[in-house]
């Protein structure tokens, strides 16, 4: 029978069936509730995977982290395994992360307790860029602001905002033309 292990311990043993996969495995969590337990375990991309997190990636995952956790026989009991993607409510946390945020809405609290929103608009090194945008008033068009450059160790939190506006990002040449005929 196995012991209750941690999720550090389960981290371990999943870190390399993970990697195997291309993905890189973002969090580990156990929720126990009496005999039972729930291994939730969020992947990622890797800062350079221009592709997906779709369902055949995760599929794929799910049975690698499945076989490792099997034969560590690390989870005491009968256990449910929960595999999937970070979330959108996840907050940013590491650099891949606003990697790939680039284009959507974003809501900063930093270090010295000032607050900055708006579309994270590219990240360089150690810094990633947002540019204020306030919505307009009464069909008005948004005011945009300067851009703001932010060192990510000045980032206490981070997290993307759902963005029903429609607003994504421009690709200034064809974004010059939409809509116009020829």
């Amino acid at each position: 029978m196995a012991a209750a292990a941690g999720a550090e311990q389960v981290r371990e043993i999943l870190e390399p069936a993970v990697a195997a996969q291309g993905l890189v495995l973002d969090d580990v969590e156990i929720h126990r509730a009496g005999s039972r337990s729930t291994v939730v375990v969020s992947l990622d991309l890797a800062e350079d995977d221009e592709g997906e997190l779709d369902l055949d990636r995760v599929s794929d995952a799910t049975r690698a982290v499945s076989d490792a956790l099997d034969a560590a026989d690390l989870i005491a009991g009968h256990y449910t395994l929960e595999v999937g993607s970070r979330g959108v409510d996840r907050p940013l946390t590491e650099r891949r992360h606003f990697v790939r945020a680039v284009g959507r809405t974003v809501t900063l609290q930093l270090a010295d307790a000032t607050t900055v929103a708006g579309r994270l608009t590219e990240v360089v090194d150690t810094e990633i860029v947002v540019v204020p945008v306030k919505p307009g008033l009464k069909g008005r068009r948004p005011t945009v602001g300067e851009p703001v450059r932010v060192a990510l160790t000045d980032v206490r939190d981070a997290r993307v905002e759902v963005d029903l506006t429609g607003l994504g990002p421009v690709d200034d040449e064809a974004g010059a033309d939409a809509g116009q005929e020829s």
